[in-house]
């Protein structure tokens, strides 16, 4: 078995159950499986010397496009909101192929550990108009490369404009592509173990890119694997609007009507529902992806965070898509997503730590990952860590718990840790080379700029 002992650790903030913060401890890990938290010495361990540092969970992103990151900072987008913001991208997005998907996939889950996160969840849903496709096949080689734990989604749209939807025909598949895909995404990558690093979830676009079939269907080949389904909703009002004119029904009416509800269930967003559909979610253990940022951005609204949490509806933290962000940064995430929610809900808010918990201990739980999401004996060593002597942390080391909500970390942090394996310190990635890395995905990005 292979040891590791982090020794001298400052504070260790663990997000536990009973909220444990260590002082001065040691951590050991055996085979990616935290062992023992204590002061304790071990012998014949590997030594990672954690002197001044913060050690925290890691990071869990419940919602993503990394496909997005190469349509970033677009001039003409702006100031749009989704349905505008969508049919302008989607004439650029229906040009991207496997090259694309692999250098975005490798920036945005590059950017992702720089700023803490462990796994990423990722909602990959444009696809060309044909039945074959490598692009996820691409984003778990890209996943394994860099040693992150990677959820990806099948996801799909099947609903043309010209048959009442979002998206040009060219992104959109037939429902039995779709399936057979997903079928085939299931049996190769899904791994629902403890220590997995690779799993799948079906995920449909939205209510307004999909058909009510596929919707149906994705739920049932989802429940036959024992795999979790997702998809956008209560993002905006004109989404609402939509469901209304085409269904008679509220967003999360018209789910329900499908068998789209229950703990196997999160939502991107959230945003739009209202206090007897709160409840519904909360009693039916239905989850939601919060995306501060990206709402903020696209102007879409603010999430009802306060009484989400009094509820005890599983909430977990999200980046949402570079385009949407217009980046990958969890760190980030959780400041905006404390200001946020102080400046909406004053007293009501939830505090620094209750974020930094969102993130772990909720997003875990979304994802369904009963071993992620907190530093305790017997979860997995996923973590990372930064240094408390900064210049930029003077006066503010009475609350480490709460130090990412409301100081935050500007810069990168200094150590992430995966499956018990360092694979970013000390600015450097581990398993890549970041400087070639650069050169080639500047590269296709260069050669990808004449859609744009």
């Amino acid at each position: 078995m292979k040891k590791i002992l982090i020794k001298n650790i400052d504070t260790l903030i663990s997000c536990d159950e009973k909220d444990n913060i260590y002082t001065n401890t040691n951590i050991l890990i055996e085979d990616g499986v935290i062992k023992d938290i204590s002061n304790t010495e071990y012998e014949d361990c590997e030594i990672i010397d954690a002197k001044g540092m913060i050690v925290y969970p890691g990071l869990i992103n419940t919602h993503h496009h990394l496909y997005q990151t190469f349509t970033r900072n677009i001039m003409a987008v702006q100031n749009m909101e989704l349905f505008d913001w969508l049919t302008h991208l989607y004439n650029i997005w229906q040009h991207i192929d496997s090259n694309i998907i692999k250098y975005s996939s490798f920036v945005g889950m590059s950017e992702l550990i720089k700023s803490g996160c462990t796994t990423c969840f990722d909602h990959h849903y444009v696809f060309k108009n044909q039945a074959k496709s490598d692009f996820i096949d691409t984003q778990f080689e890209v996943s394994k490369a860099l040693n992150i734990r990677f959820h990806a989604s099948r996801g799909s749209m099947s609903l043309s404009k010209k048959d009442g939807g979002l998206p040009p025909d060219s992104v959109v598949q037939n429902i039995d592509d779709i399936l057979k895909d997903s079928q085939r995404l299931i049996k190769k990558y899904h791994d629902s173990s403890d220590n997995s690093m690779t799993q799948v979830a079906l995920a449909p676009c939205s209510p307004f890119s999909v058909t009510k079939e596929l919707m149906i269907e994705s739920a049932k080949l989802a429940r036959k694997n024992n795999v979790r389904l997702h998809t956008h909703l209560a993002e905006t009002i004109d989404e609402q609007n939509y469901t209304l004119k085409h269904f008679n029904k509220r967003p999360l009416e018209y789910m329900d009507s499908l068998d789209w509800l229950g703990e196997d269930v999160w939502f991107a967003h959230g945003i739009h529902f209202n206090d007897e559909e709160l409840k519904v979610l909360a009693k039916t253990k239905t989850g939601i992806a919060h995306c501060p940022i990206s709402n903020m951005k696209l102007s879409s609204g603010i999430a009802q965070v306060p009484k989400i949490l009094d509820l005890d509806i599983p909430l977990g933290l999200a980046v949402d898509g570079s385009a949407s962000n217009d980046g990958s940064n969890l760190l980030e995430e959780i400041r905006m997503c404390y200001l946020l929610h102080r400046l909406n809900s004053s007293t009501k808010a939830p505090t620094g730590y209750d974020i930094l918990k969102i993130a772990t201990n909720g997003s875990a739980k979304i994802l369904g990952r009963k071993k992620l999401g907190s530093l305790k004996i017997s979860n997995m060593a996923d973590l990372f860590m930064i240094n408390k002597n900064k210049l930029e942390f003077v006066g503010a080391n009475t609350d480490y718990k709460s130090l990412l909500g409301t100081v935050g970390l500007k810069n990168n942090v200094d150590m992430t840790m995966v499956n018990g394996k360092v694979i970013y310190k000390d600015n450097e990635f581990k398993t890549i080379d970041e400087e070639k890395l650069l050169y080639e995905a500047q590269n296709a990005f260069m050669n990808f700029k004449k859609y744009i």
